[in-house]
């Protein structure tokens, strides 16, 4: 490896250091076809994804309307090799691409809102409106995009202020006390400038029933608003201001006893109110310098989030222990892009990137019986900075042959403070814990790919990951108050190719992940919380194939299949009681992902009626282990999905199903003070919305 490292760097240093042309994306449609042209005001915008050397899927605005797409969760499986499992509360939202992902610490894969990033897992869930596309890169995209993309990164983009002129409204009714609002307008004060103005409501009466309480377990209410404004300074400055503010409060973690043999689960039946609340704000300026040869962008971002957890941590009826966690974040961040426009055949792009992120949480454990507690109070100060490069030589030896050869530099300190108390008879407050460390990675990236005048392409490409470490919260020893980085080397090959005008259009890529130190949760000796360590190595090996047929105009069919073998290759989990997990599968990965969807549209042409959509998905996940022992697993297990719309001039009303089949399932397992638990799937649920746009 260190061969293809120093091959890399030595190809890099030899270029200029600038870097490659990546365009915006100008054509989008359902299930992302290229039909209809749309604006899409990206900061590190890329080329046409299906000319590139990168595993992607473009989802948009009509793809997430036409399947009921409330949040990211639910793109599961819709995406090859993409899992996000749907448990808990809007706090877990961990977030798997290829096996690479993180349950309870900072995320592995990326997420970017019109730019602006979001460095927490705890800020991932969040309801979907005003959505222009959402694209999901699969595979390291460290180069680029930095810290934490190891599994790939999703790029979620909102209108644009210039290209709308709208005011839509529509509302959302269904079973188990669903209830959904939304409205928004796009204006224009001038031919400068542009505004949007959006707000959301949304009711979840809640699936499950606490049998202790009598009441549901999983209730939820959110609001939300955001404001967008444009403005077109000159012919080549831009300014977008972005803000937006969230608000939540939802009863979580509707956990019951679970049985391994018969891989059921026993109803909800706690004595307290579990629940997560948060408050959170996301708001960026991004400037805009555009010339014939070049394009400079700015984005400056702040966000802010301040969230609570209180949790009933025995799940039990009787009062044992009750837990109140708390957590804030505070964070600036600015990234200065530069990169080519002509098609010529050097093409390149080179940026700087900094932040700082203050993070604080409060834990506080209530042993209800014996009337004692502890206190822990934590502050996780962290800063950093970047300088990244890429660049591309087109037309190699040959017409269509291009090599990418792109290099970053991260550099990132973090400290942590603890001071912990006990409280009740025996009540004291320990010495306070001062701990810091840094780290700096160069994360290379190379890339070799050959594209034909019928729009065939083939590539290959090899890229660095890599995740900073840190510290524990708590500790039982020493050792184990810090963890180290992980890093990875992943390898691709893919074709992407299109026949019949379009008609038939298909990507296949298969990968191989070389993982070191990957930082896996453990449960604490107590059995209270957990912790994070590194084990030796892992890999991850598998195949993404998409296919898109359009026989006729109006129906669209879309297959995705994705396989990940994912296994820890070395990894002690306890030398001291000789447990080795080597061998193992790694925890929640799904080994298949399948979806096949379609949308049919009938014109009627009628003076009431235009036209009816049909939409039918249908999603598979393979079987998964939900722990590093591979003792319990979820078996294979399916959902159907669908949605009839009919439409006429400004108006649109849906009926909508989900899980039609009413399949059961676990969502999610975990063991605590000696027994299982799991929360249940989500059963059948049906609705209707209206939707109107003056």
């Amino acid at each position: 490896m260190n061969r293809y490292l120093f091959f890399i760097t030595s190809l890099y240093l030899g270029s200029s250091l600038i870097m490659a042309s990546e365009p915006l994306i100008d054509k989008d449609s359902t299930l992302t076809y290229a039909i209809d042209e749309i604006e899409v005001v990206a900061f590190k915008a890329n080329k046409d994804l299906s000319i590139q050397p990168v595993s992607a899927t473009i989802l948009s605005k009509e793809t997430l309307q036409n399947h009921n797409f409330m949040n990211i969760k639910e793109i599961s499986a819709f995406v090859p090799n993409f899992f996000m499992p749907d448990y808990g509360s809007r706090l877990t939202s961990p977030i798997y691409i290829r096996g690479i992902g993180s349950r309870i610490n900072a995320p592995s894969v990326g997420l970017y809102v019109d730019g602006i990033p979001y460095f927490d897992r705890s800020s991932y869930d969040f309801n979907i409106g005003d959505i222009e596309k959402i694209e999901v890169l699969r595979g390291s995209q460290g180069t680029i995009y930095g810290r934490n993309t190891m599994g790939g990164i999703i790029n979620v983009y909102t209108k644009s202020p210039f290209r709308h002129k709208e005011t839509t409204v529509s509302a959302s009714v269904g079973n188990y006390n669903h209830y959904k609002a939304e409205a928004s307008h796009v204006g224009q004060i001038n031919h400068t400038l542009g505004y949007i103005v959006s707000a959301n409501y949304s009711h979840r009466g809640g699936y499950f029933d606490n049998l202790y309480t009598g009441k549901k377990a999983d209730g939820s209410d959110a609001l939300a608003g955001r404001i967008r404004l444009g403005w077109q300074i000159n012919p080549q400055w831009v300014a977008y201001l972005t803000t937006a503010y969230e608000y939540s409060d939802q009863d979580g973690y509707p956990y019951g006893l679970y049985d391994a043999e018969t891989n059921k689960t026993d109803a909800v039946n706690y004595n307290e109110r579990s629940y997560y609340r948060r408050q959170m704000s996301n708001n960026g300026l991004h400037l805009k310098y555009t010339t014939a040869d070049y394009q400079l962008d700015s984005q400056s971002s702040f966000q802010y989030f301040d969230g609570e957890q209180g949790i009933d941590q025995d799940f039990m009826p009787d009062d044992q222990i009750y837990v109140t966690f708390s957590h804030r974040q505070k964070m600036v961040s600015q990234e200065i892009n530069a990169r080519s426009l002509r098609d010529t055949p050097y093409q390149w792009q080179t940026g700087l990137f900094g932040f700082y992120q203050h993070y604080s949480q409060d834990n506080d454990i209530e042993y209800r019986q014996s009337g004692n507690g502890m206190l822990t109070d934590t502050k996780n100060p962290s800063s950093g900075f970047a300088v990244y490069h890429q660049s591309t030589f087109n037309d190699l030896l040959t017409d269509g042959l291009s090599i990418t050869l792109g290099l970053r530099y991260d550099w990132e300190k973090i400290k942590m403070e603890n001071q912990t108390r006990t409280t009740g008879t025996n009540g004291k407050v320990n010495n306070p814990i001062y701990k810091k460390n840094t780290y700096s990675k160069l994360t290379p990236k190379f890339s070799i790919q050959y594209l034909t005048n019928k729009h065939h392409l083939a590539y290959f490409s090899l890229s660095h990951g890599y995740k900073a470490g840190g510290f524990n919260t708590t500790a039982d020893r020493e050792e184990d108050w810090t963890f180290k980085p992980e890093q990875s080397w992943t390898y691709e090959i893919g074709w992407k190719g299109n026949a019949f005008e379009n008609r038939l259009q298909t990507e296949i890529g298969l990968f191989y992940i070389d993982w070191r130190d990957q930082q896996v949760t453990q449960k604490k000796a107590t059995e209270q919380g957990f912790k994070l360590r590194n084990a030796g190595k892992s890999v991850s090996k598998g195949i993404e194939i998409t296919s898109h047929i359009r026989p006729v105009d109006q129906l669209h069919v879309l297959f995705n299949w994705g396989y990940t073998h994912a296994k820890f290759r070395e990894y002690l989990y306890d030398e001291s009681k000789d447990i080795d997990y080597g061998g193992n599968f790694l925890p929640l990965v799904p080994r298949h992902t399948f979806s096949a969807a379609g949308d049919y549209t009938l014109n009627i042409k009628a003076r009431h009626l235009e036209s009816i959509v049909l939409n039918m998905e249908y999603t598979g996940i393979g079987k998964l282990f939900w722990s590093e022992n591979n003792v319990a697993e979820q078996p294979f297990y399916h959902t159907l999905n669908g949605k009839v719309s009919f439409h006429h001039k400004k108006m649109t009303l849906s009926l909508w199903a989900k899980n039609i089949t009413d399949s059961s399932y676990i969502a999610y397992y975990f063991e605590s003070m000696g027994h299982e638990f799991a929360q249940r799937g989500k059963p059948f649920t049906i609705g209707t919305d209206i939707q109107l746009i003056f």
